[in-house]
């Protein structure tokens, strides 16, 4: 029976999470929301932890809080009794939430009275210094994330991000007191003015997280990015990880939605070793189901040309490539990216694909709603925040076990296209 339950507001942030689940010893499950606990399945009895992913971070907030409540519930029925919010190291939010809405509902849930807030996770160059938040070197509001086209950061003060989100005081703690100890910590969460508060973190290593978790540890909900698992410790250690569903030559594809940096420079790298096919806008709203068939037809030539190479179906490669004017009365461009990639793996997986990498959070939450998959079992990580996992799918033609990997469009080395396939070996 699983003890610790996870709520992470977008699809690949679940996966995230349960990579470093697995790596400190949790057996853990993806469940693809909240429904997905309901049922039957050996997965979630065998497991330590189980992460609800969500498709919640840029929801309206009523809906995010109403999501991840019903998520609570159903973990605690399923026997969990500790708690973690997961939500991204760049803090992504509007003005009116996520973070600060979902947090205070489920610690009003909880009957609980506080919690700490920690961003930071510096396996991927996300720190939290002085209240404030690094990528990198930068400054969030001097990151590319200043730019986001759905939730722009332009402040990297985590309290006063957070602070118009709550109800709740909002308060920090130095990186001066992180470094005195856990015991520090604790007495500083234990002041007066910290008995109500959504408390910022700071951290800049693996050890301050450590020492925050073990502050933190009989809190009945901690928040924060997947860096915060750093300091747990499960009781499966180097045996956490489930089997890979594909074998070596398995039809393989990665679908590429994502406009980010990180992820245009992984297809840049691709696009020499890779066949690669730009997705045409203009011809999927003029003609979508042939413009799928022109996608889905170019991957199985792909195949049989070679099957060593998967093929690529990407969105952007360059920012020129991102429209600037939706034709009006047009369905918006990332939504029709969603939906033509969500249709080509449910496509694909019908001719026979078994092993799917798939790059942006919004792309991966369409892809694994298409494909019908309810839980996966995490396997094998790629690079920091990016696994490969298990799960049971449906799709005309056929179904069955594959390989999924979700990849947040900031997450991964440039290769990770070409050379994330040698992890399931």
């Amino acid at each position: 029976m699983p003890t610790l339950g996870a709520i992470a507001d977008d699809f690949t942030g679940a996966t995230d999470l349960a990579t470093m689940l697995v790596a400190r010893g949790f057996r853990t499950v993806v469940a693809v929301g909240p429904d997905a606990l309901g049922r039957a399945d050996p997965a979630l009895a065998d497991a330590d932890a189980v992460v609800v992913a969500l498709k919640s971070r840029t929801a309206p907030a009523g809906e995010a809080v109403a999501l991840s409540v019903r998520s609570l519930e159903a973990l605690r029925a399923l026997g969990c009794r500790r708690f973690y919010f997961k939500y991204c190291s760049t803090f992504d939010s509007t003005p009116r939430g996520n973070i600060g809405p979902v947090t205070d509902a489920l610690l009003d849930a909880l009957g609980a009275r506080r919690t700490v807030v920690v961003p930071s996770f510096p396996a991927t160059g996300r720190t939290v210094y002085r209240g404030r938040l690094f990528v990198h070197d930068d400054l969030l509001d001097e990151s590319p994330m200043r730019r986001h086209p759905l939730t722009p950061m332009r402040d990297a003060r985590v309290e006063r991000l957070l602070a118009p989100q709550t109800g709740r005081p909002v308060a920090r703690i130095g990186l001066e007191t992180v470094r005195d100890g856990a015991d520090a910590v604790r007495a500083a969460l234990d002041e007066p003015e910290r008995a109500d508060a959504l408390t910022v973190v700071d951290a800049v290593d693996d050890r301050d997280l450590a020492v925050i978790a073990a502050a933190t540890e009989d809190f009945p909900l901690v928040t924060g990015a997947a860096g915060l698992a750093v300091g747990l410790r499960g009781p499966h250690p180097g045996t956490a990880r489930t089997a890979p569903a594909s074998r070596p030559g398995d039809p393989a594809v990665v679908l590429a939605g994502s406009a980010s940096a990180a992820t245009r420079a992984q297809v840049a790298h691709a696009l020499d070793r890779l066949p690669a096919r730009r997705l045409d806008l203009a011809a999927l709203r003029a003609d979508f189901t042939g413009a799928l068939a022109d996608l889905t037809g170019f991957a199985r030539e792909s195949w049989a040309a070679d099957p060593g190479r998967p093929p690529l179906l990407y969105a952007v490669a360059d920012p020129d490539d991102v429209e600037k004017v939706t034709p009006e009365g047009a369905e918006p461009a990332s939504e029709l990216i969603e939906r033509a990639l969500a249709a080509c793996a449910r496509t694909l997986v019908g001719a026979g694909a078994r092993r799917l990498l798939v790059a942006g959070g919004e792309t991966s939450g369409a892809v694994v709603s298409a494909l019908g998959a309810r839980t996966l079992a995490v396997g094998a990580p790629i690079a920091p925040g990016v696994t490969w996992a298990r799960a049971e799918v449906a799709s005309p033609g056929g179904g069955g076990a594959v390989d999924l990997a979700l990849k947040s469009g900031n997450f991964g080395s440039t290769d990770i296209f070409t050379t994330a396939w040698e992890q399931l070996a």
